[in-house]
């Protein structure tokens, strides 16, 4: 589970007065005036008094239901505007689907990831937007930069990783592919145990890389109201 946030993201959200006033400093050292609004138009929505617009349980995901985790265990942001999504990390939980909801909800946990899939019947529940950055792959540059994707289950157990999560996952990662225009490789699909630093060992040895690498291709490759019907 992605229970690790990465250092620094712990209250690491720049303040909205600090970011104003090192943009000024930016500027000041000799930054073009251009780089400045251009800057400045990337971030605007952290400027004081103004928000992120974004809809109360609004999905990125078809499908999927929403339950929101702690606002502590995430970072507001405005992804892919001013971070590029590249990748997509592979949990397992560790644990029940429903207890993984649970924890993620709870400020004290540090951590959450962008979805959670139910190993019964592939449920997926969104708890993060896209858009935001999840603390997820106990590395920060990984947190910016992917989605994360936990799955209900136990590394030792191969019987966790049941035929309709592997398909409900990889039509999500096909998607995510799709939406932020991420190769389908394992360069930018990896394993949180791949993640630099990683002190994690999931989704462990079990998890059929093979034979989920050709489920997302496949979903990538369906005709998108083929996909859609069968959701």
């Amino acid at each position: 589970m992605g229970q690790d946030r990465a250092k620094g993201d712990k209250g690491e959200g720049v303040p909205r007065r600090g970011l104003l006033v090192a943009t000024g400093v930016t500027v000041a050292a000799g930054v073009s005036a251009l780089a400045f609004r251009e800057e400045l138009g990337r971030l605007w929505w952290q400027i004081p008094g103004v928000d992120k617009q974004r809809t109360e349980g609004e999905v990125d995901q078809p499908g999927a239901r929403w339950v929101a985790a702690s606002a502590a265990n995430l970072r507001l942001a405005d992804r892919p505007a001013d971070y590029e999504i590249d990748k997509i990390v592979v949990h397992v939980t560790q644990g029940s689907y429903a207890t993984a909801i649970k924890v993620f909800r709870d400020p004290a946990h540090a951590a959450a990831a962008h979805y959670v899939i139910r190993a019964r019947d592939g449920e997926i529940t969104q708890m993060a937007r896209e858009l935001d950055v999840a603390f997820h792959a106990g590395n920060r540059s990984y947190n910016e930069h992917s989605v994360g994707i936990e799955h209900e289950g136990f590394v030792d157990r191969p019987s966790s990783f049941t035929k309709a999560m592997y398909e409900s996952s990889a039509r999500l990662a096909a998607d995510i592919c799709g939406r932020y225009d991420i190769p389908i490789d394992r360069e930018h699909i990896v394993g949180h145990n791949e993640v630099p630093g990683a002190t994690h060992t999931d989704p462990g040895p079990h998890w059929d890389w093979d034979r989920y690498m050709e489920l997302i291709r496949r979903a990538a490759s369906r005709p998108k109201s083929t996909t859609a019907a069968e959701r």
